[in-house]
């Protein structure tokens, strides 16, 4: 269990939660980073007992989160995508909340991770349809297309942000003129603000910092990343980041007063140095090329995926080891080990996250398969995914 409750993000969202839960994308602190301890690190002699699976319909890779006892996650059958809150210990359905999805897949459906938060559950469908829903009973709360909204565009692979809550508003990337990216009322969908350049969305969630004394939301568009105010969505600096495809979909990485970020199709990746209104680039390589799963920061270093798990020195830039073998699979850091999957075969591994060398201690093949969404970890419990099953883990 985590030894505290009340993070700063807890803090910041005012959610009442378990001490082991996952409420959001990249974890309760945002950092893909988990603070139990005490787990079985023996997977060699006492691999992980798998505790539940359960078949997923959609074909593709919408995350999981969890909160209360739950899992959510989006899934689709026919013509609609259908949130399910599931029991932790049982893998059985607590309650489903369907709405329409009719068009043809593409590399699956939805894609987002659901996000809960003070009682509500938050989703987004791949064609930019907000939808809060009650946590207890999946019933509408509220529903928003913030594609028709702000007159945003879909990219060709489709929205694939979380719903991203700081305090009251709930910060979406739906495109458009002079609303790259937009705050809604988390409680009535109203809203609040529209702002950040005219970018057309990139695949990636936001993130937030208080850089040179203001805070910000750092949001990766199709063609920058640009820092908005988070008090009324100006714009106060952008840096051209134009990748193949405009697949911008890594969560940019708050690295003290620095960004880093990263994306694949041969581009690499970067440390953004950010001044008052102004912002440039401080290093730049190609050691790094998250094509979408996020980079970590622990203990100063760096690791992320990109065919490769690799280690970086954030100062330079400097790749301090990699590893082959991980294609374009998540990972997720835990009590001193990286859980890293295998995103074209589904081996999940347990290596040190230490900057001195890669060192596996242990590896299983739960689910098999391609498995490009990150794994998470919840009260004792890893779960992971791939295109046609959840599968939740005994960690202790």
């Amino acid at each position: 269990m985590m030894n505290q409750l009340l993070t700063a993000t807890a803090i910041l969202t005012a959610t009442t939660l378990y001490a082991g839960d996952w409420p959001n994308f990249l974890g309760p602190n945002r950092d893909n980073i988990s603070t139990e301890t005490g787990l079985n690190k023996n997977w060699n002699t006492q691999p992980p007992r798998e505790l539940w699976r359960v078949p997923m319909s959609d074909d593709g890779y919408a995350g999981p989160s969890v909160a209360n006892g739950k899992v959510f996650i989006i899934n689709h059958e026919g013509a609609k995508d259908i949130v399910r809150a599931i029991d932790l210990k049982t893998g059985k359905d607590v309650w489903t909340h369907t709405y329409a999805d009719s068009a043809k897949a593409n590399y699956g459906f939805a894609r987002a991770t659901p996000t809960v938060d003070n009682g509500k559950v938050y989703t987004v469908s791949r064609f930019g349809v907000v939808n809060c829903l009650d946590e207890k009973t999946g019933k509408p709360v509220w529903t928003k297309d913030v594609v028709a909204e702000f007159k945003g565009e879909v990219p060709r692979w489709e929205m694939a942000w979380s719903p991203f809550i700081d305090g009251d508003k709930l910060i979406v990337c739906s495109g458009g003129s002079g609303a790259a990216v937009a705050a809604l009322n988390k409680n009535t969908g109203a809203t609040i603000w529209k702002g950040g350049n005219s970018d057309a969305p990139g695949y990636a969630t936001p993130a937030v910092a208080t850089l040179a004394g203001k805070k910000q939301y750092l949001v990766f568009t199709a063609k920058h990343l640009i820092g908005v105010d988070a008090a009324n969505g100006n714009l106060l600096w952008q840096v051209a980041w134009e990748t193949k495809y405009y697949v911008n979909a890594a969560t940019p990485l708050v690295v003290g007063n620095r960004v880093f970020i990263s994306s694949n199709y041969g581009h690499g990746c970067a440390m953004i140095t950010v001044t008052g209104n102004n912002a440039s680039i401080a290093w730049e390589n190609k050691d790094l090329q998250c094509h979408f799963n996020s980079p970590i920061l622990y203990n100063g270093n760096i690791y992320g995926i990109s065919g490769d798990l690799a280690c970086l020195d954030p100062q330079t830039g400097k790749a301090l080891w990699k590893q082959s073998g991980f294609e374009k699979g998540g990972l997720v850091i835990v009590d001193g080990v990286i859980i890293a999957v295998d995103g074209a075969k589904g081996d999940v591994v347990m290596a040190e996250a230490s900057p001195r060398a890669f060192r596996e201690l242990g590896r299983i093949k739960p689910l098999g398969g391609q498995s490009w969404t990150a794994p998470i970890i919840a009260d004792g419990k890893l779960i992971i995914r791939n295109k046609s099953a959840l599968a939740c883990l005994a960690l202790k």
